[in-house]
């Protein structure tokens, strides 16, 4: 692969809008990612192995439960800090980003919003150290887009609780140490509970041939009878909002990081054009090419803005679950497009790994799908501006 040549494009000065913390942050990211990811991931794509030798790294940079309190050993930075770190780890592969996504929203954010303080002192310290990875357990074979239809069950036992079922599409699960499963009780209620490695009838089979997130190791959650101490049930939150709540979080992640993956195809699309010679001079200077890089520069200036407003709403405590919903589907929208017409300015080079654009397109095909639908999200605001539910 190329080195690493990226510039950030900042069209309209938003690093004016940032503070120096975020950008230190940002920048630190940045360069972690350009001296630790950037060269080993496209070997890690084409071999479809998740490169583990960097979840110390992810820790040390604070990307796991960033916005956790510190006294649980993670980082306590705010909103857009999260937003910006995860639109640094996504410029280097989508795959890192779900990596570090899921551990701090989908994992270490149920356990701190969800859980008691035994809970949260167990696992946290844990989890943001990078000594303990986890993943999230809602998605099952038959219930994706509607996870209120969860078959998988849990029942009191007495002296603790029998679960059983299955999930699918699990980011991290053959290596997680811990797993956040959702489940209906006796009368159908959605709780959380705490899932460890080890348990007796929890296994967790690895999904292969995958096109896409091959950096990103992705696999099922199978329980069999696994019983479950009492003490491992989240106790703060249930009903379908819990794990709602922690894909808001989710979603508003992926929103910053797909900025990051059409940063960088439009960085890599642009240094193309103004070195590919042909006909004489180079391809920056024919109208199509400039009609393009226009475009995607417009696009991604666009989604910045979004993003770093839908920021300051997520400190101010302000950003509803549709505002998210509209930013994660226009800008991974975004980023998908500006894929594809970067690969065409690059030609057939676009298609090597030589250059990091056919991974992110690769890798968008399944950001665009998870966590939400590009389809879903649009009913969600369809929903939030007529009041109607096209749902039902």
């Amino acid at each position: 692969m190329a080195p690493d040549l990226f510039q950030a494009p900042d069209y309209y000065n938003l690093d004016e809008l940032f503070t120096e913390e975020h950008l230190l942050i940002r920048d630190a990211t940045r360069e972690w990612v350009k001296r630790d990811v950037s060269p080993i991931i496209e070997e890690a794509c084409q071999k479809a192995e998740f490169p583990k030798s960097i979840i110390s790294g992810l820790a040390e940079i604070g990307a796991f439960g960033s916005y956790i309190p510190e006294k649980y050993g993670a980082a306590g930075l705010d909103q857009i800090s999260y937003g910006l770190i995860m639109q640094e780890l996504e410029r280097g592969d989508s795959g890192v980003r779900s990596t570090a996504s899921v551990q701090s929203s989908l994992v270490m954010y149920p356990i701190y919003k969800y859980g008691n303080e035994e809970q949260r002192n167990k696992y946290l310290p844990k989890l943001a150290s990078g000594a303990f990875i986890g993943c999230f357990g809602l998605t099952e074979p038959d219930h994706g887009s509607n996870p209120g239809g969860m078959v998988t069950n849990i029942k009191d036992m007495g002296d603790h609780y029998l679960l059983n079922g299955a999930k699918m599409w699990i980011s991290n699960a053959p290596f997680a140490d811990v797993a956040v499963v959702w489940a209906k009780n006796e009368v159908g209620r959605i709780k959380g509970v705490l899932v460890d490695r080890g348990m007796e009838g929890f296994s967790t089979p690895t999904t292969h041939n995958k096109w896409s997130l091959r950096a990103s190791t992705t696999g099922e959650l199978i329980f069999d009878n696994v019983k479950i101490p009492k003490e491992n049930m989240l106790p703060n939150k249930d009903g379908l909002g819990a794990p709602l709540g922690c894909l808001d979080s989710a979603r508003y992640g992926i929103a910053w990081g797909a900025i990051g993956a059409a940063m960088d195809c439009y960085d890599t699309a642009l240094r193309y054009a103004k070195e590919r010679i042909q006909f004489g001079k180079p391809i920056a200077s024919f109208q199509l090419q400039q009609k393009k890089l226009a475009e995607m520069i417009t696009e991604i200036t666009k989604a910045q803005l979004l993003t770093w407003r839908l920021g300051v709403l997520k400190n101010e405590e302000k950003a509803t679950s549709a505002q998210i919903s509209m930013a994660k589907r226009n800008n991974v929208d975004m980023a998908l497009k500006i894929t594809r017409e970067a690969r065409q300015i690059l030609g057939a080079m676009g298609i090597t790994g030589e250059y990091s654009i056919m991974r992110h397109m690769m890798n968008l095909e399944s950001v665009i799908t998870y966590e939400g639908t590009h389809d879903i999200h649009l009913l969600i605001t369809g929903m939030d501006i007529t009041g109607i539910s096209a749902f039902k």
